[in-house]
């Protein structure tokens, strides 16, 4: 066979290509050829793959590979690679996407600006200063969609006429506040969608109070007037809350025509005032909403749903309200009406979303089943569901339990579940605990006896075993193509949780959760297409067996994130972890949430078999490293480029290791972003002052990610 790499004299391959073991790759279609090319990365299909020979050369330049270029996550685009690849396809892109991309310097980002066909462009995360921006957006007159960070020092006055006159045909503007500022929306006079993220302390990192006083006539009612979508997304912070007044303010002078989506994410709470009642009672008159999402506080008590008019409705978000299931089902859903076009539902933190309308309501009570009933039937297309953060038990009788009735979704693609909810029945103090099946699973080189091994199918075998009878087996089994599943306890609270208040005291897991263990982690073993999993506070994972079957069949995982697995105090999944991350070839995210975990030789070990990691986030309370075995992983796991250690050593003994890891590895991997801090009694704001928001990675973080956000709100 001959090499890819040999240059060949036509476009057609020779007919020799052709051998007994197979066809060559060039023998393929050129519309197989561009399939596989559209997923290399921009820079190593440009700057290698096209050198190859002559027919990959024509190929890579094909418009369908060159029209959008996404620079986020790739850790291997430096400074040269980025410049070079701007040379040479440049004036090819027309959508371009550097959104975190925090180890590019300023003078890089500047060659944007000879990108000079770009429509849409995010440089969130990126270096990017007032004059800087203005002399990139002037060159861009085609622009349409713009993302961007609004920093410290961030002055308007600045942008040349040529970049607000490129700022006023924009479209789409997402805009990241960490100071408190209207940013460039003044000049966005044809805005359309507007997505705001609030990051800003309430102080500086000097220790200056900082003020939330803007002049409301910057930003003039006429800005709003084409508006479609609006989105806030607030940060924990008092100062957020008085900025983002500021911006609904204009709004409620003059509601646009056109608005289809309101979308407000608040943490705690948010006290509605005058403006903000008038802008809600403007859209119940005046517009038909596709998407919704207000802070609790603004629903609880209030009859705000029962006047609100919807379209063909697409996302709600009801997180962390009152709402009752009566009035769900009323008010939103009408009495059981057609919500076909329903594709995003949050219902997190709805403690009584699922059952009747009383104020009496306990968290162990059960929820009604003919509540979930009608909301399945009525939102039979859902895509994303979440239910996560409340207490949902099932009554008993067949074909009442929550995962019976949500089996009947079978378009879901992601499904954020409370661990008590899955539970089979109700704990019986007449029941004695059902001890967990014993079963022979592979570890190392030969088989041991492991206690918590499900009786399912043993995924060493090829040969179909008894299959497991759990109503959450089930469940999974209707829903073969999920792509994100969550599983997290419903009292459990993060350490380092992300747009919430941390909180130091955590609430024991529910009753309920107690007889959910290994055999149901080892259920989720069967999602073959499964890619993001999130397990948190399962406190009867005995030896964590499960996880080995879900490394072996979940051959798709690219992140991972586990916390407060089996009693606190003790760690005794340690070993199957292990011996589960020897088969995650494709993993690139790990997050471990975990007391008293210990990060020794043998985890990192195992860790280094992970050849696809990228990022790791480690956060241990009491917890113990090595710095020897940290540094031997870094040296074996060379795409790892974020670093995130929080645990119980000392300050000294982290800022050694952080220094020696910078210290090895930072030439080589220019993207390295190394935090290595003591996590003892500090809350997650003392944690971050010392660290900017932006390095703080989206893994290192918790929260819930299914039916975050709107799907399709943004890239």
């Amino acid at each position: 066979m001959a090499s890819i790499g040999e240059d060949t004299s036509s476009d057609a391959p020779p007919a020799a290509a052709a051998v007994a073991d197979g066809a060559h790759l060039l023998g393929f279609s050129d519309e197989i050829l561009l399939h596989i090319l559209s997923h290399v990365p921009s820079i190593d299909l440009i700057l290698n793959v096209r050198r190859t020979c002559r027919k990959l050369a024509a190929l890579c330049l094909d418009k369908s590979l060159t029209h959008t270029v996404l620079l986020q996550k790739d850790y291997e685009a430096s400074e040269d690679k980025v410049k070079q690849l701007v040379t040479e396809i440049g004036w090819e892109i027309q959508q371009l996407s550097m959104a975190g991309c925090y180890w590019l310097s300023g003078s890089t980002v500047e060659h944007v600006a000879r990108c000079r066909g770009l429509v849409k462009v995010n440089l969130s995360g990126c270096h990017l200063t007032s004059l800087r921006l203005s002399k990139v957006l002037s060159a861009l007159q085609c622009l349409r969609s713009l993302a961007i960070d609004v920093s410290p020092g961030f002055d308007a006055s600045q942008l040349s006429g040529e970049c607000k006159a490129t700022l006023s045909r924009v479209q789409e503007l997402k805009q990241t506040l960490y100071t408190p500022s209207y940013g460039v929306v003044p000049c966005c006079t044809s805005l359309e969608k507007l997505l705001l993220y609030f990051e800003i302390l309430d102080r500086t990192r000097e220790g200056a109070v900082l003020s939330g006083q803007l002049m409301v006539g910057q930003s003039n009612v006429p800005r709003y007037q084409h508006l479609r979508v609006f989105y806030a997304r607030l940060a924990p912070g008092y100062i957020n809350q008085e900025v983002v007044r500021l911006y609904l303010a204009v709004l409620s002078d003059r509601t646009p025509e056109n608005l289809h989506a309101f979308l407000i994410s608040v943490p705690g709470s948010f006290a509605e005032s005058g403006a903000t009642k008038n802008l809600l009672e403007s859209m119940a008159r005046n517009v038909a909403l596709d998407a919704l999402q207000l802070p609790k506080s603004w629903l609880n008590g209030s009859a705000l749903l029962q006047h609100m008019k919807f379209s063909s409705p697409f996302y709600f978000s009801f997180s962390r309200c009152a709402l009752s299931g009566g009035h769900l089902i009323r008010r939103v859903i009408d009495g059981g009406r057609d919500l076909r076009s329903l594709a995003g539902l949050n219902l997190s933190g709805c403690a009584h979303c699922l059952a009747p309308d009383s104020l009496l309501r306990k968290a162990e009570d059960d929820i009604d089943s003919g509540i979930l009933e009608t909301l399945v039937a009525a939102c039979g297309n859902l895509r994303h569901l979440n239910l996560s953060a409340a207490h949902h038990h099932s009554p008993e009788g067949p074909g009442r339990h929550l995962c019976q009735l949500l089996a009947r979704l079978c378009h879901l693609r992601s499904l954020s579940l409370p661990v008590c909810a899955v539970a089979d029945s109700a704990p019986r103090a007449d029941r004695a605990p059902v001890q967990p099946a014993t079963h022979a699973v592979p570890r190392g080189f030969g088989k041991k006896v492991r206690i918590g091994v499900p009786s399912g199918p043993d995924p060493f075998s090829g040969q179909a075993g008894p299959l497991p009878s759990s109503v959450f087996w089930s469940l999974l089994k209707s829903m073969p193509f999920l792509d994100r599943l969550e599983l997290i306890g419903s009292n459990f609270s993060s350490a380092m949780p992300r747009n919430e208040p941390a909180i130091r005291n955590s609430l024991p897991p529910c009753g309920r959760a107690q007889s959910v263990g290994d055999s149901e982690v080892a259920a989720i073993g069967q999602l073959a297409f499964l890619r993001h999993l999130t397990l948190a506070q399962l406190p009867s994972i005995l030896t964590g067996s499960g996880l080995v079957s879900i490394g072996v069949q979940c051959q798709q995982l690219q992140s991972l994130s586990l916390a407060h697995l089996g009693t606190m105090g003790k760690v005794a999944y340690t070993s199957a972890l292990a011996d589960m991350l020897k088969h995650c070839k494709r993993l690139k995210d790990l997050r471990l949430e975990q007391p008293y975990f210990s990060a020794n030789a043998q985890f990192f070990q195992a860790l280094s078999q992970c050849s696809a990691l990228q990022r790791l986030c480690l956060v241990s309370r009491s917890g113990t490293l090595q710095p020897e075995a940290v540094l031997a992983f870094m040296a074996r796991c060379l795409h790892v480029v974020v670093c995130h250690l929080f645990t119980g050593e000392s300050l000294s003994t982290c800022r050694s290791l952080q220094q020696s890891l910078l210290r090895s590895f930072q030439a080589e991997r220019p993207a390295l972003n190394v935090v290595i801090f003591p996590l003892l009694h500090e809350g997650l704001t003392d944690v971050i002052r010392d660290v900017p928001m932006v390095h703080l990675d989206e893994v290192t973080l918790f929260k819930s990610r299914v039916a975050e956000e709107p799907p399709n709100l943004w890239w």
